[in-house]
């Protein structure tokens, strides 16, 4: 699974830059020595592309884009399996057609 800078700042996509900088302060506060400098460094990341809303406007449309081409390679396959699967489809006798349309009527 990929992680969004959102996700490292643990904030909702849309999120106001009060509380980026609230969630960047907090989790600046949360991390000791012993945490893994590479977590750090991504936490520090993701503050530097939200915090800046020209950087957050191009991250943002990125992550759309590749929101978009995914539900559209899952809809392009499930589009392929469906083509695949045999079509059950009952062939209803004419008798009983008939009985239905006369009732119906």
């Amino acid at each position: 699974m990929l992680y969004t800078h959102y996700d490292y700042l643990e904030l909702p996509p849309g999120a106001s830059s009060t509380c980026i900088e609230v969630a960047y302060h907090t989790l600046k506060q949360r991390l000791n020595g012993d945490t893994d400098e590479m977590f750090v460094r991504l936490i520090h990341e993701a503050y530097a592309v939200l915090s800046d809303p020209v950087r957050r406007r191009i991250y943002d449309a990125a992550l759309q884009r590749a929101a978009t081409d995914a539900d559209a390679e899952l809809k392009a396959c499930l589009d392929e399996q469906a083509a695949l699967w045999p079509r059950r489809v009952q062939d209803v006798p004419a008798p009983l057609i008939a009985a239905i349309s006369a009732w119906a009527a």
